[in-house]
């Protein structure tokens, strides 16, 4: 039906997470319309991706330099490091602007497919833990069955170091409904409370 490179270009676009086949055909159709300037830096952005964005040396975030800007920021509490599983629950937590000290991304869980390229970051981790003053790690992985297993593992890990070890609290969404929420959900409600 299409021409074979644009075929080609809708599938690149298909094979990305959370994009179907109809959005990427509306992707490069609206591509295929766009100003060939733009479009050309556009494709040089894509074309160095990978040459020009390396993983953080200190925390495994996302970096063009050797480490990334979080990791360079002096006003950060350096004693506190919050335990993620990719750079965009970095990004997610940077959002709330709450979190005030350093992070370590894990690249992934223990029971999940993991890149071969890149293995988990939990030697890593333990050694950083082991050589800087740390006095909070905050456990930040997905309350999913990989998360939890990977938080449980982590936590056995960092105990004989005695360092606080701290979970994510869990709960109900600002905004929803208790009738609509899932039991693990009200679950993880009534042990994260809190005092008002």
């Amino acid at each position: 039906m299409f021409p074979k490179s644009f075929q080609k270009l809708i599938d690149h676009f298909a094979a990305l997470p959370s994009v179907g086949p109809k959005m990427a055909e509306r992707l490069v159709l609206y591509l295929w319309k766009y100003d060939q300037e733009k479009l050309d830096d556009f494709s040089e952005i894509i074309k160095n991706l990978k040459r020009n964005i390396h993983f953080c040396t200190q925390c495994f975030n996302i970096s063009e330099n050797g480490l990334c800007a979080i990791c360079q920021d002096k006003k950060r509490d350096a004693s506190l490091i919050c335990v993620v599983e990719d750079p965009l629950d970095v990004i997610s937590l940077e959002k709330t602007r709450r979190m005030r000290g350093l992070y370590h991304v894990l690249g992934g869980t223990i029971n999940a497919p993991v890149d071969k390229n890149n293995p988990l970051k939990i030697k890593e981790l333990i050694a950083r833990l082991k050589k800087e003053k740390i006095s909070e790690v905050i456990i930040a992985t997905n309350p999913t069955t990989e998360g939890e297993a990977t938080a449980l593992y982590l936590a056995r890990f960092i105990k004989p170091l005695n360092i606080k070890t701290t979970r994510l609290a869990r709960g109900l969404p600002t905004g929803g409904d208790i009738e609509y929420a899932d039991v693990a959900t009200l679950g993880g409600s009534i042990e994260g409370r809190k005092e008002m």
